[in-house]
C-alpha cells in the first residue's frame, strides 16, 4: 500500500505541479483570461498542454511532500509564475485598448461605448476594435504558440521547487506596466497630432470668423476627419504590434531569466 501511494504521489508531483503553473498562465493570458472564455474551456486547454508537453519537462524532484507546508509553498510559487507570463501577455494588448482610448477622446467618440469581453468594463468602441484587431494580429503571429513555448522554457530556468521569481522578475513586470502608456500613446500619436491640428484650424476659424456657429460643425467634421485619419494610419499598426510583441517578448524571458533567442 505504501509502494501504491509513493507511486501515486511521484506521479502528481510530475504532473500537478506544472499543470499549477500552466493553469494560473492560462487563466491570466490574454484572450483567456476574461469571461469570454468558459472556465471549463480553460481546464480542459491547460489539461491538453500539460499532457502535450509533460514529457519535454524536467523531472519533478522537489524533496517536499504535496501535502506539507513547503507543498503548499511549492503550489504558490507555481502559481505566481504562471500568472506573471500570463500578466505580460495581457499588458500588450492593453497597449492597444489604450491607445484606442486616447484616440477615441479627441475624436468624439468616448462616449460610444460597450462592454470589454476580458474585464467587463465600458470601453470606447475604438479600443473595442483595436483589441479585436491586436487579438487577431496576436494569433496570426502564432502568439498563443509562444506563451506555450514560453512556459515551457520556464520549466528549464525556474524548476518546480521552492525558489521562484526573484526581485527582478517583478520589476520588470512594474516597468512594463509603465511603459505601457507611453507605448499607447506613441502608437497612437500620428493620429493624435492631426486631431490637435484640426482642432487649431477651427480655432483660428472661430477667431477670424466669430458669426461662425463652429460648434455646430466642428463636431461631425472633427469625428469624420478623425475617423479618415484612424484609417490612413492603420498603415502602421504591425509596425507598431511586431514592436512591442518584442519587447513583450524580452519582459517575459527577463522574468524567468531565460536567453531570448
Amino acid at each position: 500500500m505504501d509502494l501504491v501511494t509513493s507511486v501515486v504521489l511521484e506521479w502528481l508531483e510530475q504532473h500537478l505541479w506544472p499543470l499549477t503553473r500552466v493553469s494560473a498562465m492560462i487563466g491570466s493570458m490574454a484572450l483567456f483570461s476574461g469571461t469570454l472564455v468558459n472556465a471549463r474551456i480553460k481546464i480542459f486547454l491547460s489539461l491538453a498542454i500539460i499532457l502535450a508537453i509533460s514529457p519535454a519537462l524536467p523531472e519533478v524532484s522537489t524533496g517536499v511532500e504535496m501535502t506539507s507546508v513547503g507543498g503548499f509553498l511549492v503550489t504558490a510559487q507555481q502559481v505566481v509564475i504562471g500568472v506573471a507570463l500570463g500578466l505580460v501577455s495581457l499588458l500588450f494588448l492593453q497597449i492597444f485598448v489604450l491607445g484606442g482610448q486616447v484616440i477615441a477622446m479627441q475624436i468624439g467618440l468616448g462616449f460610444a461605448s460597450m462592454v470589454d469581453p476580458t474585464n467587463g468594463q465600458q470601453v470606447p468602441v475604438i479600443a473595442q476594435f483595436f483589441l479585436m484587431l491586436a487579438s487577431l494580429v496576436f494569433l496570426a503571429f502564432d502568439g498563443h504558440l509562444l506563451m506555450i513555448h514560453m512556459i515551457m522554457a520556464s520549466f528549464e530556468a525556474v524548476p518546480v521547487g521552492m525558489t521562484g521569481l526573484d526581485a527582478d522578475a517583478f520589476m520588470a513586470i512594474a516597468e512594463y506596466g509603465a511603459v505601457m502608456f507611453s507605448a499607447a500613446l506613441a502608437a497612437m500619436l500620428s493620429g493624435v497630432i492631426a486631431i490637435l491640428l484640426i482642432n487649431l484650424g477651427f480655432g483660428v476659424m472661430t477667431r477670424a470668423a466669430p458669426q461662425l456657429n463652429i460648434f455646430a460643425i466642428g463636431f461631425p467634421i472633427t469625428m469624420v476627419s478623425g475617423l479618415v485619419v484612424l484609417w490612413l494610419t492603420m498603415g502602421g499598426f504591425i509596425f507598431h504590434f511586431e514592436n512591442q510583441w518584442q519587447r513583450a517578448i524580452d519582459v517575459m524571458c527577463t522574468v524567468i531569466g531565460s536567453q531570448c533567442s
